[in-house]
């Protein structure tokens, strides 16, 4: 186990400010950064205005007239928000054309973009189209559905190598927006409020909550102003029906306030395995809750046992059946976990720099390929790729063939742009995502393989020097039994700012000699092992096997470098300093202390 100081400490600065300059927040910065304010929202003229009049007018001359409109779904959290914020909106404004005239339509899987649907697009003869969160690369479908008299708004933050000139594109990434920090959601949400000037009203801001949860599911940076005053003025006021029956079905994991890493455990799982595993009556059935007119409607009980003709509230009915959809695809994902494993050590694939698995259609389900990568990477402390064969005919007939699926990084190694590693290797067709958590193609021969074996020398001369084993970057070091409950205490109480660039922080300590008297093990129902210091600073592990618990249960003493992170207990009124142990190695032990 290694661990490291991010920067010494400054004994004049208190725990709360030499966190967030380790985090890279400049120290005359950190009160602004503390106290956001509508101030730091971003004027939505940025997005450049030419083209929010233009999308402006689409949309009022197929409401004015009573033109069919679709929006396409995207097939996750924060392309569920997108659509669900712009349809409410919308019916803030127009009631009778939204529940008339607007159709929405969802990925069958975890696709994205207008590829899958421009059959049925060009057969329906929608007037506009509507892509909240996608789409802004998608130039061969624009191109078709503008020679078929079709309009495109785009509303999106994903990169693209250009501006359609078939399609009116709003995208932070694609203009002058300050904040390219700001997810699909957030674009959607700027939109409205540009319809809010215009229109004299002002219903936007009426939706922060789920700009909270887009922003805060697609990882968005929370070392922008802008994105965590957003995000932390969403989960304050909670008006979403599903967001609010999710927080209220998971009240007592959440706390009496949503924080970004409750919501990023608690709720948008929910809504991510439901576009992974999810039918499509199931993913409409979640969406619906999300759409304030739609929510509290009557719809037939499905809960075990209803009676004949019983009814409950749809939302009620979505937060239960995205229970047992995130059940089921925990199954699923057990199952492809097992599939995998094996074939690990079959292929000797430990001896590569990375995990990559190729696989043949249907040996998993691809839907969640992401979520398999993310546990073997974690496990084996090591990027993972899980692609599966592909086969495509291009025009001239011609068959190509491709490995493609999700990959995922391993930051503790210290690399943090694994993305660009794999989009410049060779053969690769594309890398598309996050930078430790994307989409990727790599294009295949059929002359034994060589495809792929370049890219594996390749990758693996790249990660030549970097070692496997986690390195935990700390911001306290104690020694033995030196460990200052109040400060574990001030860093506990701060758990409203941790989430994407400002991680929760960890505290090693070096040297710590415990003996048996010091130690207590809950067997109640999982093995729990806690470790009380003379300072009343107990340090606790979860699920320890009875190995471990022996360990811990012998005469003398056993002394431990441990790395964890800070905790508030409280208990009966009793307020105590924990230390959530992440890691630890045993670093000596004897028979007997003396």
């Amino acid at each position: 186990m290694n661990f490291k100081l991010i920067t010494t400490p400054t004994e004049s600065w208190g725990a709360i400010v030499q966190i967030l300059v380790n985090r890279g927040i400049e120290k005359e910065n950190i009160e602004h950064y503390l106290h956001t304010s509508d101030e730091d929202i971003n004027s939505f003229e940025s997005l450049g205005v030419n083209n929010l009049k233009a999308a402006a007018a689409a949309l009022i001359h197929a409401i004015q007239n009573n033109l069919k409109v679709i929006i396409i779904v995207d097939s996750d959290c924060d392309g569920f928000t997108s659509s669900a914020l712009l349809i409410n909106y919308l019916h803030d404004l127009f009631p009778y054309w939204v529940e008339n005239c607007l159709d929405y339509s969802f990925h069958e899987g975890k696709q994205h973009g207008l590829a899958d649907h421009i059959e049925t697009l060009l057969e329906c003869n929608y007037s506009l189209v509507i892509c909240p969160d996608s789409s802004s690369n998608n130039y061969v479908e624009h191109k078709k559905l503008a020679e078929n008299a079709t309009q495109v708004i785009v509303l999106d933050h994903h990169e693209a190598e250009r501006i359609s000139e078939n399609a009116i594109i709003i995208n932070n990434q694609l203009s002058d927006y300050p904040n390219k920090d700001l997810s699909g959601v957030g674009v959607t949400w700027q939109f409205c409020r540009y319809i809010d000037s215009v229109m004299k009203t002002s219903y936007a801001d009426k939706y922060l909550d789920l700009v909270a949860l887009g922003n805060l599911a697609d990882m968005m940076s929370l070392k922008s102003y802008e994105t965590k005053y957003l995000i932390n003025k969403g989960f304050k006021n909670i008006k979403n029906p599903f967001i609010y029956y999710m927080a209220q079905k998971n009240a007592f994991k959440l706390g009496t306030e949503i924080t970004p890493m409750g919501a990023a455990f608690y709720i948008a799982p929910f809504v991510n395995a439901m576009n992974r595993s999810g039918t499509m009556i199931e993913k409409k059935l979640l969406f619906e809750s999300m759409l304030n007119y739609k929510a509290f409607q009557m719809v037939p009980s499905t809960k075990r046992g209803h009676k004949l003709g019983e009814q409950e509230k749809l939302v009620e009915q979505a937060i239960r059946t995205a229970t047992n959809v995130k059940n089921r695809q925990t199954r699923e994902e057990n199952k492809g976990l097992e599939t995998l494993e094996g074939l690990i050590e079959k292929n000797n694939m430990l001896e590569n720099k990375i995990l990559l698995f190729l696989l043949q259609p249907g040996q998993i389900d691809t839907n969640i390929a992401g979520l398999i990568a993310n546990k073997f990477m974690a496990k084996y402390q090591r990027p993972c790729c899980i692609l599966t064969r592909v086969e495509e005919e291009d025009e001239e007939g011609l068959v190509h063939m491709y490995y493609r699926g999700s990959a995922r990084g391993y930051e503790k190694s210290g690399v943090t742009n694994f993305k660009d590693i794999c989009e410049a290797g060779p053969n690769v067709e594309f890398a598309q995502g996050h930078q430790n958590a994307f989409g990727l193609s790599i294009e295949f021969t059929y002359q034994g393989g060589k495809a792929i074996t370049e890219f594996l020398e390749y990758i693996n001369q790249y990660f030549k020097d970097i070692s496997p084993e986690p390195v935990y970057n700390v911001d306290y070091i104690y020694e033995g039994n030196n460990v200052n409950p109040q400060n574990i205490l001030t860093i506990g109480a701060l758990d409203y700012l941790w989430g994407q660039d400002i991680d929760e922080p960890y505290v090693a300590i070096k040297n710590l000699k415990i003996t048996k008297d010091m130690v207590t093990i809950y067997a109640k129902s999982t093995n729990t092992l806690k470790i009380t210091l003379p300072s009343k600073v107990s340090l606790m592990k979860f699920n320890v096997s009875e190995e471990e618990c022996n360990k811990f249960q012998t005469d003398g003493f056993i002394e431990l470098n441990v790395v964890g992170r800070c905790n508030v207990n409280e208990y009966n009124g009793w307020i105590n300093a924990q230390i959530m142990i992440e890691d630890y190695e045993i670093i000596d032990s004897a028979k007997y202390f003396f």
